[in-house]
């Protein structure tokens, strides 16, 4: 009894959608019809009302008429795959990677799990990466979006003009550390680069993504030794004193998180994590 009251209700609510709309524009077109006899009654010379212009989007999909319309679909399936990746590019080729990781560390050296939350951190991440990151976005904003924008550049140099102060940044990080380019290079079976302009931007992104990993790694070493310091002098008085079944961790997180505020932990690894972006 329940399933057959359920679907009449459903037939009633499908028929409700499907003739309420048409009952309702064909009142509204009576009612703006008679409104305009009204006034033109009461005002022949005044207009016509006419309704809200809306924009009306059609999508036709249809077989390709020449090879000019081919290389346009495969042009717009590389766009939006650009721009699925566009998340990936930029935790790859800014100083996302480096903030964010050193951030995991901070937390896992002081013995916490879920305090501050994944969410705070990564968002920190992002405003340092912005904050970092905004000379670079300015030289790409005024020598590349902007005369794009104006008609003075094609797409094409736009392109060009946008990745090189990428690449500007990435090589500055690198520091002359081609290692990891020269690596690269021999995989792919490429000849010694003369200058840095030679260097391929897909040799660049990995390179420059595995020296952003070693950076992080060392800094995150750094940031655990004092802390593993005090997890054994902890553990060590715990031992003397006969209290093995006490877990080390639980005593030495205050003292940590204590050591951490007197040195003000916080400004302390932002200020030195922009810096080792200069």
């Amino acid at each position: 009894m329940n399933t057959d009251k359920l679907v009449s209700l459903l037939i009633l609510l499908l028929f409700a959608s499907v003739l309420l709309p048409s009952m309702l524009s064909a009142q509204e077109s009576d009612l703006a019809g008679d409104s305009n006899q009204e006034t033109l009654l009461v005002n022949p010379d005044a207009p016509a009302v006419v309704g809200v212009n809306f924009p009306y989007f059609d999508l036709n999909v249809r077989e390709a008429r020449n090879n000019k319309e081919v290389v346009l679909s495969i042009q717009l399936l590389l766009l939006l795959t650009v721009l699925t990746l566009a998340p990936s590019i930029i935790i790859l080729m800014t100083s996302f990677l480096r903030i964010a990781i050193i951030f995991n560390f901070i937390r896992r050296s002081l013995s916490l799990q879920q305090v501050p939350p994944n969410q705070i951190l990564m968002g920190l991440a992002f405003f340092l990466t912005v904050f970092i990151m905004w000379p670079t976005l300015e030289n790409i904003y005024t020598e590349s979006l902007k005369p794009f924008a104006e008609n003075e550049i094609g797409i094409e140099e736009m392109f060009k003009k946008a990745e090189s102060p990428l690449r500007l940044f990435m090589f500055k990080q690198m520091r002359g550390e081609s290692d990891n380019i020269r690596l690269f290079m021999r995989m792919r079976n490429l000849p010694k680069p003369n200058s840095l302009a030679e260097v391929p931007t897909e040799i660049l992104i990995p390179s420059f993504v595995l020296h952003e990993l070693t950076v992080a790694f060392k800094i995150g070493i750094l940031l655990f030794i004092p802390f593993i310091i005090i997890d054994i002098v902890v553990a060590s008085t715990l031992m003397s004193m006969g209290m093995i079944m006490l877990p080390p961790i639980m005593i030495s997180l205050p003292f940590k998180l204590i050591l951490f505020v007197l040195v003000d932990g916080w400004s302390l690894i932002t200020m030195e994590i922009v810096k080792s972006f200069r």
